[in-house]
This record gives structure tokens, C-alpha cells and sequence, in this order.
């Protein structure tokens, strides 16, 4: 008795009680399946409810944030599900010994499979905790974490299914690997926008050329936004209009993309914008436009240092002013840029570091472009839209102020004026 098997005590006690031997014989195998099941099942229980709850007690009790991370993400939950399928593949030769091999091998081989998705799937949770373990940390922001943490999922999923088929089929994992070989173009083909995001994304990362939180645009694929995931196969960008584009990372490397976070990162955010003067209003300035001119603050200084350095020049090389194209003068427009130049440094805003000008544009049939070129140190969108807007109802405003005009192309009120005017004279 001492060298029997658990069946075959299990018979011979079936036996005993004068069951025949083979109604034993199957009792015996119900018998051992289920306290085999029953064992696997407490073993479960045990593991779950004692052992887990023990460590997540201690685990509440540590400063680190890691564990409290891997819990969350349930992954020694995932690795207890591989104890059952353990304790069952150790143990069924005991209920199986010396007959149906076929069955003992049927359930072996069910169990494996369960063993190896379990392994997966604790291996796969294991990673996830991993990302969001090292994406807050501010070393690792900017690596594309989340494409290496899913390439490194599909070749292990990949490695497994192989591992499954090859129990399956009941046929060694590496022949059955060698004989995929002749595949591989398959393979490649099958999983070309994986491999040609992971090799993207390593890109991005080693150029420093995206990472989340950097406002793109794309206008091929109508993306103008902030990065708000980096994956193996997309990268999503949610819009101002709160729309979300995809876009696959390895266009982000062929093609050209325009990345603001420089721009957030410098001193300023650039403000470059012009308005068309009418240069039938540009003069010379005459001695009542000057002396009202210097009534502005911000003029009062550069009129008195360009007024002498003027009449010094004209004095020097003996030129009668009493005519206006002789010499240099003043004229209505060189104060204006002037006094725009003034005023933007004047702001609080204008960055002192970066350029700041006000400049003229080639003169068209629209009339004469005078852009203002400058930086502005809020860089938000919405506070910077209203001080560019501020900025520009100021100089709409103050344009007569100098005897200038704005062009404007006529609309209809204006010819139906000029008619009125033209019938009025008739």
C-alpha cells in the first residue's frame, strides 16, 4: 500500500466496499478528479483571498507609489490565475496513473493552454503598470514609452500563440517557428504599420521631434492641436475645436509637420500682421501737424531729436527748404512707423528680448502694407488673440490721427455715395 498511487488507493477502498472493480475503477477517477478540482479550487481561494489581501495590506503601508500601481492595474490578480491550471497540470498523473493517458494528456494539454494566457496576460498588465509608472515620470515624458511597451505586447502575444498552436498540434515551438520562416514576407506585410510606428516612434524620440502635450499642425491631415497619445500605429491630436485627429507616426517622419513647442519654450510668441495704407495720404508734415504731433507723449522725443538732426543735415549742405523736395523733411507716414514703434514697446506685453518693428511691405494695387513685427510674451491662444486684437483696434484708430488713410476696397455704399454726390452736382 505504501507505493500506490491516490487512484489506486481510491480503488482499492471503493473495492473494500465490495463495489465491483470496474465501477471502482470509475468511481475512482470522479473521486480523484474532483478532489483534484476541489484542491486546485481552495488553492485558488487561498491565494486570492489571503495571500493577496496580505500583501495589499503591506502594500498600503509603503511609501513607494510602484506597487500601488501594479495593484491598480490587477496584476497579481492575473498571475493568481495561473495557481488552478497549475495545481491540476501537477497532479493529474496521480488521477490518470496507469490508464487513460489519453484523457491525462487531453487535460494536461488544456492546461498548459490556460497557463501560458494567464503568463500572457500577467505579462501584459505587468507592462502596462510599468508605462504608467515611468509616462509621470519627467525623465521619460518625452520617449515614446507607450509604442516600445505595445511592440514588446505583440511579439510576446505572438511568441505565445505560436507556444499554444504548437501544443495544439502537439509539434516543438522551434520547428514550428523555422517553418514560419517561409512566411516572414507574410508577417511583415500583415504587421507593416506596427513595425513602421516602433521605428517612428524610436524616431521622434531620438530627434526630439514629438512628445505629449506639444501643439502640432498638419494641415495635410487637418490636425491643429495638442499631442495627447503617442501609440505604436497613431498619434492622436485633440484640436482646438476639440475634434481628434489620428495620424499614423511614420507620416510624422516622411512628412512635414510644424511643432509650436519652441515657440512656448522661447521668450515670446510672434505677432506679425499688417495694415494697407491709402499712399494717396502720405505728405510732407507742415508746422501745425508737427506741433500737434508733439502733444503725443510717445512722439515728443523722437520729433525733437529728428527735427534737429534734420535741420543740422539741410544746414550743412546748404539746401533751400523753403521748397518741400529739397532736403529731408518729415513726412506724415516716417512719424506714424515712429510712433507705432514707441507704442509697442510701451506695452507690457511686447517681449524686450525678442525683435520688435514696424516695417513697410511691397506696395500694391491694395495700397501701401505697413506691418507691426513683434513678440509677445503671453503665449496662451485666447489672452494672446486679445492682445493682438487690442493692439490692432489701437491702430485702426489712430491712423487719422496722422492724416492717413486706410485702403479699402469700395463695397456698395460707396458707389451708391459717389452717384448721390455725382446727382447732387448735376
Amino acid at each position: 500500500m505504501k507505493n500506490l498511487s491516490l487512484l489506486e488507493r481510491i480503488v482499492a477502498g471503493l473495492e473494500s466496499w465490495g463495489a465491483g472493480n470496474s465501477l471502482a475503477i470509475v468511481l475512482g477517477h470522479v473521486a480523484a478528479l474532483l478532489l483534484l478540482a476541489g484542491t486546485a479550487f481552495l488553492a485558488d481561494l487561498l491565494c486570492r483571498h489571503v495571500v493577496l489581501k496580505a500583501v495589499a495590506k503591506v502594500v498600503k503601508h509603503t511609501k513607494a507609489k510602484w506597487d500601488d500601481v501594479v495593484f491598480d492595474h490587477k496584476v497579481m490578480v492575473r498571475l493568481s490565475h495561473m495557481v488552478m491550471p497549475v495545481v491540476i497540470y501537477l497532479f493529474i498523473p496521480s488521477v490518470f496513473s496507469g490508464s487513460s493517458l489519453w484523457a491525462m494528456d487531453l487535460v494536461q494539454r488544456i492546461c498548459f493552454i490556460f497557463i501560458v494566457l494567464s503568463f500572457l496576460m500577467f505579462i501584459h498588465a505587468f507592462l502596462n503598470a510599468v508605462y504608467t509608472i515611468y509616462s509621470d515620470k519627467e525623465n521619460f515624458r518625452n520617449r515614446p514609452l507607450k509604442s516600445m511597451v505595445q511592440t514588446i505586447q505583440v511579439a510576446m502575444w505572438f511568441v505565445g500563440g505560436i507556444v499554444i498552436l504548437s501544443e495544439l498540434i502537439d509539434k516543438d515551438p522551434v520547428s514550428l517557428l523555422a517553418g514560419l520562416g517561409a512566411s516572414a514576407a507574410v508577417l511583415m506585410l500583415i504587421f507593416k504599420d506596427s513595425i513602421m510606428g516602433f521605428v517612428s516612434g524610436i524616431q521622434l524620440s531620438a530627434n526630439e521631434m514629438l512628445k505629449v502635450g506639444d501643439w502640432i499642425k498638419m494641415p495635410k491631415y487637418d490636425a491643429d492641436g495638442i499631442v495627447t497619445e503617442v501609440t505604436l500605429n497613431t498619434v492622436k491630436v485633440r484640436n482646438w475645436d476639440n475634434t481628434v485627429t489620428t495620424i499614423p507616426p511614420y507620416a510624422l517622419v516622411s512628412d512635414s509637420f510644424q511643432n509650436w513647442n519652441a515657440m512656448r519654450e522661447s521668450g515670446g510668441r510672434r505677432i506679425k500682421r499688417s495694415i494697407n495704407i491709402d499712399m494717396t495720404s502720405v505728405r510732407f508734415c507742415t508746422e501745425e501737424m508737427l506741433a500737434r504731433f508733439r502733444k503725443i507723449n510717445l512722439l515728443k522725443e523722437y520729433l525733437d531729436e529728428k527735427e534737429a538732426a534734420l535741420k543740422t543735415y539741410n544746414a550743412a549742405n546748404g539746401i533751400d527748404d523753403s521748397v518741400k523736395v529739397n532736403g529731408r523733411r518729415l513726412t506724415n507716414l516716417g512719424v506714424f512707423r515712429a510712433y507705432l514703434t514707441a507704442y509697442l514697446h510701451s506695452l507690457p506685453h511686447t517681449s524686450p528680448d525678442l525683435h520688435c518693428m514696424v516695417r513697410h511691405l511691397q506696395p500694391t494695387d491694395k495700397g501701401l502694407p505697413v506691418e507691426l513685427y513683434f513678440f509677445s510674451t503671453v503665449k496662451e491662444w485666447v489672452p494672446y488673440e486679445g492682445i493682438q486684437a487690442d493692439v490692432f483696434d489701437h491702430v485702426l484708430a489712430v491712423i487719422p490721427e496722422f492724416g492717413l488713410r486706410v485702403f479699402q476696397s469700395p463695397s456698395g455704399a460707396d458707389v451708391q455715395k459717389a452717384l448721390k454726390e455725382n446727382l447732387n452736382h448735376s
